[in-house]
């Protein structure tokens, strides 16, 4: 029988160690640890989120019981005294910086959006974690509640995360939204709880476009009245101007009735070249960032940390996001059929098998199990 390294020794080697080597030299804060280097403290968070583990001495406990399987990666047994000191010291941006890094590698291999336009497409939004006050006291939020926001960008070709950030949950999202820079040309896509039209001149200055929904109260004139297509669903088409401090600013209001459900949607957006329709398929497709967010937060561990410190939450965070590119990349590489939630569930009970990572992803007469054989994320069922 052919040598097969075990599954989690196989998703450990795409992440490229060269590079890895390089932030961690670039973040160090001082001497070399010997007995826990950032490797390995890595490979351990990493094993948590693709194992499931409950809590720190779990996954601790379950890595060390299989530790004879990955001494040839440089891994150790540790004490959990120790793994908990270097989440809560050792400083999160490495894990983010990895996380950038990891993000461009895929974006290479990733199949594209699902529209005929060329720009790339993004769609940003936030969801809370909600935390325990007592065990969290950084993450104050209300009077008797702690909780933090995890931003999230997220690149339609693939639907990859492009960008995340964690602050308190307080924070709103439009200041957020403040410190995005995104490719020229390229179309972002959010919900009204980022309209400030002060903004959207800013981002039509940049060369970029938006598309978002229209608040009931917005206070607008109509300049133009375009035809719309019959059968599409679009019942308008206009030109208005806001004012924003005595200066005018022009934008399209797009009127469109979902023909399956029979709602009325009006949209807001600055591309003047789209059709109605478009730009309609454009917000609905924002609902992948909330499937996003569905997904992460019921496969991966993000309701229940292994340290308390903001520094062992963030360092968690960050390597999540690297656990969900790290299947993408493996997803988009081998051409699986899988979503991305069925390679989790798979990993999780194969990780120390020895055999081909691609194995576990075969019917027994060893075809591909091709159960979606599509991009697309798809939300859980319970």
């Amino acid at each position: 029988m052919a040598h097969a390294n075990t599954i989690f020794h196989q998703v450990l080697s795409l992440i490229p160690r060269y590079e890895f080597e390089v932030l961690a030299r670039k973040h160090s804060t001082g001497r070399r640890s010997r007995t826990f280097s950032r490797w390995n403290q890595f490979a351990c968070l990493l094993f948590i989120h693709l194992a499931g583990r409950r809590s720190m001495r779990d996954g601790i406990r379950s890595l060390s019981a299989n530790i004879s399987r990955l001494y040839h990666l440089g891994l150790r047994s540790v004490a959990r005294s120790t793994f908990a000191d270097a989440n809560s010291k050792r400083p999160a941006e490495f894990f983010q910086a990895l996380f950038g890094k990891m993000y461009q590698r895929c974006a290479t291999v990733a199949p594209g959006h699902k529209f005929r336009f060329k720009a790339k497409l993004f769609s940003f939004d936030s969801s809370v974690v909600k935390l325990c006050l007592s065990a969290f006291p950084w993450a104050d939020f209300r009077a008797k509640r702690g909780g933090m926001k995890l931003h999230v960008v997220l690149d339609h070709d693939g639907y990859l995360p492009a960008f995340v950030r964690v602050t308190k949950a307080r924070l709103h999202d439009s200041k957020m939204a403040k410190m995005l820079k995104l490719p020229k040309g390229s179309i972002a896509v959010f919900d009204k709880a980022y309209i400030n039209y002060s903004w959207f001149r800013t981002l039509g200055a940049s060369g970029l476009f938006f598309v978002t929904r229209l608040k009931t109260n917005a206070v607008y004139k109509v300049l133009k009245r375009c035809s719309v297509r019959k059968g599409t669903g679009a019942t308008s088409d206009h030109v208005i101007s806001v004012t924003i401090r005595g200066e005018e600013l022009r934008l399209r209001r797009i009127g469109y009735r979902d023909p399956e459900s029979g709602k009325f949607y009006e949209f807001l957006t600055n591309h003047f070249d789209l059709s109605p329709k478009t730009i309609a398929d454009i917000y609905k497709e924002r609902w992948q960032i909330e499937t996003f967010f569905r997904l992460i937060k019921q496969n991966l561990r993000l309701k229940s940390f292994v340290g308390t410190s903001e520094n062992a939450v963030l360092s968690q965070v960050y390597v999540a996001m690297i656990a969900y590119l790290v299947l993408a990349w493996l997803k988009f590489k081998s051409g699986i059929g899988f979503s991305l939630q069925q390679i989790f569930q798979l990993l999780q009970v194969n990780l120390f098998d020895r055999r081909e990572l691609e194995g576990i992803f075969k019917t027994p007469d060893g075809r591909h199990d091709d159960i979606n054989n599509d991009y697309r994320l798809l939300s859980y069922v319970a």
